[in-house]
């Protein structure tokens, strides 16, 4: 059976192995390869996984060219929330992602203007994490992209990552306290929201685990079962997307209002002065 070789974006998600694998391989042994593996350019852009199950299972597959405008879009709607994946994978995923389709924009000036991730509102959206979670994935891929491809591999965890190029765990306390007067950064806060974020992902984690256990005690075959996680998975996935645009929404309306009530008050402070410019004339 031929060899190809896989996309990069493709090579960002971690690969299927143990149970998951098993239960791929024995899907398509079965029922043969129902989902077609997408290629672009002479590589597998979706479908790594399932062609490893095609020469497990001793199938043929059987493949697909993309068509459409955004690669990176493909690949991160197809993929980013099918997986039981932490929300520091995610944020790496999108931002080794965009560090891709940044690359391509040599010669190439289109490719930056297609993928909708300009923003870390837009990242964060995509991922489904915080922005804080994102900021740091952004941090670490603008630093050390494979050491942003290894997070989202699941080879580090964020954490782990942003500690390396920092050499501070994010949430410690900094050696420098905060000056008095000092209205940018709060270390306090900081570590406030590095816990928060911490405990956001563990539930998370806690909550795939459950599913699970769920799914494991439900009647029927392992088909249906892997169905059913799937199902959940992309569900609770959907989401936690939504209420990350939700917050994106909320946070660029408050930006608004407040931009909105600052320039009122200018136009308040102007018309005080052109009264008073009026009265000095008059006299």
């Amino acid at each position: 059976m031929q060899s190809y070789q896989l996309h990069p974006l493709c090579t960002l998600f971690p690969r299927m192995s143990g149970s998951d694998f098993a239960a791929l391989v024995a899907d398509i042994r079965a029922n043969g390869l129902r989902d077609p593996i997408t290629m672009h350019d002479g590589m597998i852009l979706d479908g790594g996984n399932r062609i490893r199950a095609c020469h497990e299972a001793g199938i043929d597959p059987n493949f697909r060219e993309f068509e459409g405008d955004s690669i990176v879009a493909y690949v991160l709607s197809m993929n980013l929330h099918r997986r039981h994946m932490t929300p520091g994978q995610q944020a790496a995923i999108v931002s080794s992602a965009q560090d891709w389709s940044n690359a391509q924009t040599v010669g190439n000036p289109q490719f930056g203007k297609i993928t909708g991730l300009q923003t870390v509102a837009d990242r964060a959206a995509t991922s489904g994490t915080s922005e804080k979670t994102q900021r740091d994935a952004d941090k670490v891929a603008r630093a050390d992209p494979e050491l942003a491809k290894a997070v989202a591999r699941g080879e580090k965890t964020l954490p782990e990552a942003v500690e390396k190029i920092t050499g501070k765990r994010p949430g410690a306390k900094p050696a420098k306290q905060q000056e008095p007067g000092d209205n940018h950064y709060d270390p306090d806060e900081e570590a406030l929201d590095t816990a928060h974020q911490t405990v956001r992902e563990l539930a998370a984690e806690n909550e795939a685990l459950k599913d699970r256990l769920a799914v494991e005690v439900m009647p029927g075959c392992e088909d249906d079962k892997t169905a059913a996680l799937n199902t959940i998975t992309e569900l609770r996935a959907r989401v936690t997307a939504l209420e990350a645009e939700l917050d994106a929404v909320k946070s660029s309306r408050d930006g608004y209002m407040r931009e909105a009530g600052a320039t009122k008050q200018q136009l308040k402070m102007q018309r005080r002065e052109i009264e008073k410019l009026k009265g000095q004339n008059h006299g």
